[in-house]
């Protein structure tokens, strides 16, 4: 895979499941995430997790 160092990627259904882990994935190859899902206090708890590596993310409840 290319690297994704500084790309923008948003995703939605981030809260659990597929979403949260390709959010994990993706921001440990290096891309900035955008979080989007209708809980967002899951999606607060994902921010600050992934924040705590190093990725930088944005989230909204969508």
């Amino acid at each position: 895979m290319d690297s994704l160092q500084g790309k923008v990627i948003a995703i939605t259904g981030a809260s659990s499941g597929i979403g949260e882990a390709t959010a994990v994935l993706l921001a440990g190859r290096g891309a900035k995430i955008v979080l989007g899902a209708r809980r967002q206090d899951r999606l607060a708890a994902l921010a600050a997790r992934l924040e705590a590596t190093g990725a930088e993310v944005a989230y909204a409840a969508t």
